[in-house]
């Protein structure tokens, strides 16, 4: 019998000194039914306490990084890079 996979879902979440409203949305995307999702978190150089509420879910997060960047764009040729990397 032929073993069926199911397909990576990749989430990524770009934040910058986004302490007020981080912790929701990664109980969102943890809190999904579907099991097969890596979630990445691409920081821009956080100084709000949002690296402190990515660590505390470290262990259920596929990869994260906080350095500065030049705003969203740039956060997401980031990523992009990683995925050719990687």
């Amino acid at each position: 019998m032929t073993e069926i996979r199911k397909n990576i879902i990749s989430v990524i979440t770009v934040c910058y000194n986004a302490k007020s409203n981080l912790e929701k949305t990664i109980l969102s995307v943890l809190n999904q039914t579907y099991s097969n999702i890596e979630y990445i978190i691409i920081d821009g150089g956080s100084t709000d306490g949002t690296i402190d509420i990515i660590k505390r879910y470290d262990d259920k997060i596929t990869y994260w990084q906080s350095e500065p960047d030049n705003g969203i764009y740039d956060a997401i040729k980031e990523y992009r890079k990683l995925m050719v990397s990687g």
